[in-house]
């Protein structure tokens, strides 16, 4: 039996600061979050710094980009004023996600053959910086193929459908999707790019897609901060951690 290299996890934690933003308050601290993720076994810590700065904010940044031991992974839009904070910072990872202003979450992937001369020039800096850049799109091979073109490290793929099927019980097209999601996965990984994935993962969702063999990476954000309402943030991280080591081993 073959064994799956181990998937890690990286902690999105841009609902702490949601939480501490509702309030106007200093509290509860993004940072503390991410330094309790790495406690409980999380491999990176993911922040998204919005144009309207809605949850994470540029101090944020700049505390995790000098604080953390792990990796930061910077989520940002592809525009001239996150260009310059990530080249400021120089993060780890800095994955490029579609942004817009009315949309209450990330709501689908780039659409990176459409904009692969732009693309190509935003990241080429981000790269000679030394940042592993990463496109979050769908799992459509003629994506996958315009960011290997473009020269992305990683591609990051959007698993918010799959998620969504299964919990509206519409189990037969989750599968559906689950199976393009692998396809997209093998695609990506034949051309040389580093398979990651996420957005709208929980405990009942993550086994499937952690058994995919090319991923290296899981994103997961929102609901593990919710579930640490219930049984506090380190439990959740390291019970998600828990699930994905068993699907690995499943899967191997």
């Amino acid at each position: 039996m073959t064994t799956l290299p181990r998937l890690r996890l990286g902690v999105n934690i841009d609902h702490v600061a949601t939480l501490r933003n509702a309030r106007g308050s200093n509290y509860p601290d993004p940072l503390r979050a991410a330094r309790l993720a790495e406690a409980a076994g999380a491999d990176g810590i993911t922040a998204h710094l919005r144009e309207d700065r809605r949850h994470i904010t540029d101090p944020d940044i700049a505390a995790l980009s000098a604080a953390l031991t792990v990796p930061l992974n910077f989520e940002m839009a592809a525009t001239a004023e996150m260009q310059a904070i990530a080249l400021r910072h120089r993060p780890h990872a800095v994955c490029i996600v579609p942004e817009k202003r009315e949309e209450r979450t990330t709501e689908g992937g780039l659409d990176v053959a459409a904009d692969e001369a732009r693309l190509a020039n935003f990241i080429a800096p981000l790269r000679d910086a030394g940042c592993r850049v990463s496109l979050f799109i769908g799992h459509e091979p003629r994506q996958i193929r315009a960011a290997a073109r473009i020269k992305a490290a990683v591609v990051e793929l959007h698993t918010g459908a799959y998620c969504d099927l299964h919990h509206a019980g519409r189990l037969a097209e989750r599968d559906t999707e689950r199976a393009a999601l692998a396809r997209g996965a093998t695609l990506a990984h034949s051309l040389g790019l580093e398979v990651h994935a996420g957005h709208g993962l929980t405990f009942d969702t993550v086994a499937p897609i952690a058994a995919l063999p090319e991923l290296r990476e899981l994103n997961i954000g929102h609901f593990l901060i919710g579930e640490a309402i219930f049984v506090g943030l380190k439990p959740a991280i390291a019970h998600m951690r828990q699930l994905m080591d068993a699907a690995r081993t499943k899967a191997g």
